[in-house]
């Protein structure tokens, strides 16, 4: 039996500024079978010709131009479409990231321990700190169920993003489109629904480096704290799939609380409007809407801590100072 073929997937807009260091990490695998589809989403960058002009070079690149400029998660599903149909296994890789030598090559091992794997990931570097740390070592294979038990009991994330994981092929292919747009956290939403079903491999190194602090669609959201909203979303999902009744009931009114307590905080922190509209508008994804009253309870006893405790006061009301002059200072620049 030869070796299998990987679908390698980079959707781009306008990044121009990466693109070039993103293609050749993975033109530099040591696992050698595998087609590479770049896909264009009308970029005005010259992203396009960099694009064009690793696929005049390498005949495992495929140039594929979106008639329309579409939205992110659209644009992902529309790449995800073109992967070949003899191709085992399925990488996305952002066009702001790249992959280490040996990505393709050990993840690949990882799938291969067993046909019951739908999912791999590792360890990864975001920005400067690796990540996924706390899976238990030297465990390699995790039953699905074992694992989306372990993140919801832990919180052990190890999903990183699209460019941390990989997919077998076939789940991509039978299920379009492969991520559902009307979700806020889709990549991660899509990892828990396919741990339903199938087993989680695991590679115990860095794999993947995730850029941040460039501009893109996902980090303008940063400065609302998505993390604690995706949290909750996750386990008021997901609790009652992968937990007894008892345990998601006390897990998700546990997740409930604290994340009421955060945007308690946040309130004492007077977000601005755009704050709330983004956490109302994931709420909607659960069919839920956001609690004033919920929030007033713990603003409630956060301010009742804040008299108790007025040392712990007067260190955030120094810390809020502190932001509140650096983000001044940054304006007059």
């Amino acid at each position: 039996m030869g070796r299998p073929l990987i679908s390698v997937v980079t959707p781009f807009y306008n990044t121009a500024a990466y693109l070039p260091q993103c293609i050749e990490s993975v033109l530099a695998q040591t696992y050698p079978r595998f087609e590479y589809i770049l896909s264009d989403n009308c970029s005005t960058d010259g992203s396009r010709e960099i694009a064009a002009s690793y696929a005049r070079r390498d005949a495992r690149i495929r140039l594929i131009q979106q008639p329309r400029l579409l939205p992110q998660v659209q644009h992902y599903n529309c790449a995800l479409k073109e992967i070949s149909d003899a191709s085992h296994y399925c990488k996305i890789v952002q066009a702001d990231d790249c992959i280490f030598p040996d990505c393709l090559h050990l993840m690949i091992q990882a799938f291969e321990q067993a046909e019951t794997v739908g999912l791999v990931s590792s360890y990864y570097l975001k920005g400067n700190t690796v990540q996924a740390s706390g899976f238990p070592y030297p465990a390699t294979l995790l039953k699905g169920k074992e694992m989306a038990r372990l993140y919801l009991r832990t919180g052990l994330y190890v999903f990183g993003s699209p460019t941390t994981v990989m997919y077998r092929s076939s789940l991509v292919r039978s299920n379009q489109p492969f991520y559902d747009d009307s979700l806020l956290h889709e990549d991660t939403e899509k990892c828990m629904q396919i741990l339903e079903k199938w087993d989680f491999g695991f590679v115990h190194q860095v794999l993947s480096f995730l850029r941040t602090g460039n501009e893109s669609i996902s980090s303008s959201f940063r400065r609302f704290q998505p993390d604690a909203l995706d949290g909750y979303i996750i386990v008021r999902r997901y609790a009652p799939v992968f937990l007894d009744a008892v345990e998601a009931a006390a897990l998700r009114k546990g997740a409930r609380r604290a994340y009421y307590r955060f945007l308690a905080h946040e309130a004492i922190r007077f977000r601005g409007a755009g704050f709330w509209s983004y956490h109302r508008e994931g709420l909607k994804t659960l069919h839920e809407t956001l609690s004033c009253s919920y929030v007033a309870l713990q603003l409630g006893r956060e301010l009742l801590g804040m008299l108790v405790n007025p040392g712990k006061t007067a260190t955030r009301a120094l810390q809020t100072l502190q932001r509140l002059v650096i983000r001044k200072d940054t304006s007059k620049r």
